[in-house]
This record gives structure tokens, sequence and C-alpha cells, in this order.
């Protein structure tokens, strides 16, 4: 696999094990990726496996959790990816969106409750944050609850919300009518209570793999022990994202790296005009710039989990590498994809399935041009949003 400038060479054994676990996991047990695209399904047969693994916020530590390295969990979303962009997104809902502010923000009782199952995948969770009105500017949310008894309503809907279909349970975020300003809050809502509906999004053209749905909630009711008690406000949700857009940064390499390694192997088996294409100047020049773009985001990425293993990473950082790492991809896989010629557009073939699957995350959990506007506030200082 390329790793060009020997990153992996500094690898430890567990690190090490990680990568190796999860590749053969997507080669062994996943099975043929490109027909659940086409059928527009998600090897839900999986997800038990996946948690036997350890591939759910595998950086958490305690109730079971491994507590792994930021570069060993960097390393499993990459592997993840590069099978399909859908099943890392499964494992990174899961894990960053869902056990993480449990782990960060829930009482004992939660975390007691839900991060061992959530953790081996006996029980599926989802995020609730972008709504059908509100997806860039989450603040403007109109999800919102107010007490009932010993309890609150919930009344709104979510969108756009990744494994909300198979989910147990769904970490919506509503404002709390019933308090002073009307606070973001998280509510761990089941989705199996009254007033609490998971429709699926069908007709997708990109990230097929993935099973996408919304969260409708009409005056339905969860106990107040089910209110993350450890945060308040915007900046609850935002961290959740900063934690998956970290996971997204390594995934992009791992699907550009699959998209080179496709157009390599196939430019140097395809013979026209009596040599292999990998023989013609044009094509070398497309693979070495390939490379180097990949590199150049595997470096950015194993930076990140330097900062993060030493409590140094910052958001804005994670935007930088979001947003340049998936615009690679992007790139990279449609580059692939015209090297290919006509037998690229088949699922024979990984790069346009990946090329489709890259438009949407270059626009999920912000935008490539939102990711562009948290740069440039935290290089000016002038919020551009206002």
């Amino acid at each position: 696999m390329l790793d060009y400038v020997s990153l992996e060479g500094d690898l430890d054994a567990e690190e090490r094990l990680i990568r190796d676990t999860a590749r053969e996991f997507v080669a062994e047990e996943v099975g043929d990726v490109g027909e659940h695209w086409l059928d527009g399904t998600f090897p839900t047969g999986v997800i038990e496996e996946m948690g036997e693994l350890g591939f759910f916020a595998p950086n958490l530590d305690g109730y079971g959790l491994p507590n792994v390295s930021e570069t060993a969990y960097g390393l499993l979303m990459q592997e993840l990816e590069a099978c399909d962009s859908g099943l890392r997104s499964m494992a990174s809902v899961q894990g960053a969106l869902v056990m993480y502010p449990i782990h960060a923000y829930g009482s004992d009782e939660q975390k007691d409750e839900w991060l061992p199952r959530l953790g081996t995948g006996d029980a599926v969770g989802c995020f609730g944050l972008t709504e059908p009105e509100h997806g860039s500017n989450p603040s403007a949310m109109e999800t919102y609850a107010e007490r009932d008894a010993d309890g609150y309503r919930l009344t709104g809907s979510k969108t756009w919300i990744t494994n909300a279909p198979i989910a147990d349970v769904a970490l919506v975020w509503a404002r709390d009518r019933s308090a002073e300003g009307d606070p973001v809050r998280g509510f761990l809502v089941e989705t199996d209570r009254d007033g609490v509906s998971t429709g699926e999004i069908t007709d997708k053209l990109s990230l097929r793999v993935s099973v996408t749905g919304e969260v409708v909630l009409d005056d339905a009711f969860v106990p107040e022990a089910n209110v993350l008690p450890g945060v308040e406000g915007m900046q609850g949700p935002l961290s959740c994202l900063t934690q998956a857009r970290y996971g997204i940064a390594w995934g992009a390499v791992g699907a550009a790296r699959d998209c080179f390694e496709t157009a390599r192997e196939y430019a140097t088996d395809r013979e026209q005009f009596g040599k292999p294409i990998a023989g013609f100047q044009l094509q070398q020049e497309k693979l070495a710039e390939m490379a180097t773009q990949i590199t150049l985001a595997q470096l950015l990425a194993h930076r990140l989990a330097d900062l993060k293993e030493a409590g140094r990473l910052r958001a804005p950082q994670v935007s930088m590498a979001k947003r340049n790492n998936v615009a690679m991809a992007r790139e990279q896989s449609r580059v692939a994809r015209e090297m290919l010629g006509g037998n690229g557009i088949t699922a024979d073939y990984s790069p346009m399935r990946h090329m489709a699957n890259m438009e949407t995350v270059y626009t999920y959990e912000g935008t490539h041009d939102i990711h562009s506007l948290i740069l440039g506030h935290d290089l000016t200082g002038i919020p551009a949003f206002e």
C-alpha cells in the first residue's frame, strides 16, 4: 500500500495490529461492497463483529473500550473507508458522535447503560443535529424540549442522520425551552419510544452503503435521567463533530489510497499500443501527482494524531485536515476513474464509487466552504458567519 515517506515504519505493534485487523476484516467479512452500493444496502451482519473487534470508539477508555492511540484510531478509519465511506461512517457515528459524548458528558448511569452495549455493537446509535431547514447553521435548530413532570417532551425533526433507521438510541440535540435562554442540550432518546419515528432516506446517488434517515419527534417523552448532564450549549455537539471530523480526515486518505492502488494496478496490466499504459508519460504524471497529494494528506493526518495524543489539537486544525483531505480524495478518485477508461464506470472497480461517496463526505460534517470560513476566522480573527 502507498506509504511513500515510510510513515508506517514508525507505527508500534498495536497500531500495526489494528491496521492489519481492519484490512483483513474488510477483505474477508464485508463481501462485495460494490454490490451493496448498487443495492443501497448496509451489511448489517458485520456490526456485532465490528464491535467484537473493538472498532467502535477504540480510543476511549473504560467500559471495556480498548483505549488505543489516536494514530491507531485514525488507521482504523483509514482502512474502513478504503473499503467504503458508508462503512467508516457507521463506525464513526457510533464512536465519535454517540459514544464520545456519552463518555465525555454523560452520567455514570448513562455510561454504564450505553457504552458497553454500543461498544460491542449490541446496540446502534445515531446523532441528531442536522434539521431540514438548518444544516450549516445548527445553532438555529428548531427542535425543542419542554419539561413535563419528571422528564421532557421533545418535538422536532432531524434529517440526513446516519444509522437512524437501525438505531436503538438517538442522541438528539434540542433547545430546552424550560430553561432561561433556551440552551441546547443533549437527550438520549430510545427509538422505540412513543412519538419517535426513524424513516429511511432512499434513492441516494452517493454514500449508498450508509443507512441514512430521519428522526422525527412528536411530543416524545424522555425522562430526566436521559439528559446529558455534563454539557450545555453548542459546544456539546460541536465538540462531537471535531472528533468525527478527525476520523474523516484519516478516512479520506484510505479512499484515495484505494483509488491510487486500483489505478496503478490497472495501468500496469492494461496494454495499449503495444505496452502497459503505465509506460506512457501522461499516465505516469497522473500517478505521480496522485501519490504526492495522498502523501501530503497522510502527513497532515499523522500530525493531527500527534497533536491529539498530546492534548494540543484545536478544532480549526481538524477543519484544515477535513477540508484538505476530502477535497484531495474527491479529485484523485476522479483521476483514478479517468485512468480506468470505460471500465472505470462499473462497480467492478472502486474509484467511481469512491468518487460518488466523496460528494457526500465533501459536504457533510461541515461543508468544504464552512471549513474554509472556520479557517478564515482562525487566521484573521474575523468571523465571516456574522
